[in-house]
């Protein structure tokens, strides 16, 4: 990741909103989805390659711990690279699946 990554989080996912920074990215982001949820993954099904532009397709899944209850959801991850480094990451996902999880 760059040091000024710009990393956004879907509207009406937990995490949402935009992060700046590998370390707001580990504390607002990853940090979180490693202590509240149980086996929480983003497996890619399919990577686009279109230069500096990589698309990544694929689901997360996981168990909120809060709540007891599993989802599986499709994503898109778009990132944007310059320099071989990441400057800046866009969500997609049904967050609806999401909310349903924490409910």
């Amino acid at each position: 990741m760059d040091s000024k990554v710009e990393w956004i989080e879907a509207e009406g996912f937990p995490y949402a909103g935009t992060y700046v920074g590998p370390d707001a990215v580990l504390q607002g982001v990853f940090m979180r989805l490693g202590t509240e949820w149980d086996g929480y993954q983003a497996a890619p099904d399919e990577v686009l390659d279109a230069g500096d532009t990589i698309v990544g397709l694929g689901h997360y899944s996981g168990r909120y711990k809060a709540t007891g209850k599993e989802f599986r959801a499709p994503f898109a991850h778009v990132f944007n690279l310059r320099d071989g480094k990441i400057v800046r990451f866009r969500q997609y996902t049904d967050t609806a699946l999401f909310q349903a999880a924490l409910r």
